[in-house]
């Protein structure tokens, strides 16, 4: 049974990522969207277990190479999660928890938190999984090369 279990997991971590057969847009690519000279990875999912995000950031890391990657997996009940990654040349200037904490917002959720490479929050709204991706890619598209410390304070009131 476990190993039934595991295989299922691995099969959803492989359509998440757009990998798999099948067709249709649940198994196209991922939708990678350059911003300026950082490439992010923005994915939402369906019926991935919220422990499992954190690896599915993790193997889209290493697709980019170098970029971000937000995952919003969206449950039975409506609820999301979120999990945000950020490649290591890049922590310097974006911070995952930054980061995870506007989707969050969007998706209803309040703080989330991790490390500058990953971090992760939640919220009850998770039919606006693909606003909560705009507003992170508005965020890193907003950036300009500014160090995270002090601009979720000025982006508060555009919010």
């Amino acid at each position: 049974r476990r190993k039934l279990e595991r295989q299922l997991a691995d099969a959803k971590r492989d359509l998440a990522l757009g990998g798999g057969g099948g067709g249709g847009a649940a198994a196209a690519a991922p939708s990678i969207r350059e911003l300026g000279k950082v490439r992010l990875l923005a994915r939402t999912v369906q019926g991935v277990a919220p422990k499992d995000l954190r690896g599915l950031v993790d193997d889209g890391k290493r697709q980019l190479g170098s970029g971000i990657v937000a995952i919003v997996g969206v449950g039975e009940e409506g609820k999301a999660g979120l999990v945000v990654g950020v490649t290591a040349d890049l922590t310097a200037t974006y911070d995952a928890v930054e980061l995870v904490r506007i989707g969050a917002e969007v998706l209803g959720g309040k703080g989330g938190g991790g490390r500058p490479d990953l971090a992760q929050a939640g919220g009850p709204d998770g039919a606006r999984a693909e606003q909560a991706l705009d507003a992170i890619a508005a965020r890193i598209s907003g950036e300009g090369g500014a160090a995270p410390q002090g601009a979720e304070a000025s982006r508060a009131g555009s919010a």
